[in-house]
């Protein structure tokens, strides 16, 4: 099996990122975005995922952390579906219920090559750690539609809204272990391409 790695780059007036990924790594990353609360979402996705994250952003945190986040989540997408390659032999889907205390987070993904996301989820607390907690629903939309991928996400119950995201990123990490693992050598579609 080639080695499912691959970067991407993005540069614009509001950012400057740079991002490297391994499908097949050991949950090893070094991720500086900046917004220190994603940093550590991010960082709990490579561990939780088994996959190798390297990541630098530099961005116009002086406006606000929308830029970061958002363009953050669309190289990581990117960089994603190019280590995918034609996808021949992954899972496709992925599902995950994970608990964090209260909270209990779901996710469910399809990397069919339609981006949609559905998310559900309402946070008491508007910032964690330069994190608006409104920019993590931006996130997942941004990062559904680089990668080409159908996410379904939700807080089924949680007071702590830290606990709710790290929920949610963990519950993602956990379906995309599933989704992108190779169980066969089909693709997984009857289009035949996916």
């Amino acid at each position: 099996m080639n080695p499912r790695i691959a970067s991407h780059s993005r540069k614009t007036a509001e950012t400057d990122i740079t991002a490297t990924i391994n499908l097949d790594g050991s949950g090893a990353s070094s991720i500086e975005t900046g917004v220190v609360f994603l940093d550590h979402m991010l960082t709990s996705f490579s561990r939780h995922s088994g996959i190798d994250v390297q990541l630098k952003c530099s961005g116009d945190l002086e406006v606000d952390d929308h830029h970061s986040v958002e363009d953050v989540a669309l190289v990581l997408g990117k960089a994603i579906v190019d280590a995918l390659g034609d996808k021949k032999g992954i899972g496709r889907y992925g599902w995950a219920i994970i608990p964090m205390d209260e909270a209990l987070a779901q996710c469910s993904i399809d990397l069919g090559g339609r981006s949609y996301c559905v998310f559900r989820a309402e946070f008491q607390r508007p910032v964690i750690q330069g994190l608006s907690t409104e920019m993590v629903e931006h996130f997942f939309v941004s990062l559904s539609r680089t990668m080409n991928a159908n996410l379904h996400l939700a807080v089924l119950e949680g007071r702590n809204t830290h606990h709710m995201i790290e929920a949610l990123f963990k519950s993602l990490a956990y379906a995309m272990k599933q989704a992108v693992k190779i169980d066969g050598v089909e693709i997984k579609s009857t289009k035949g391409v996916i």
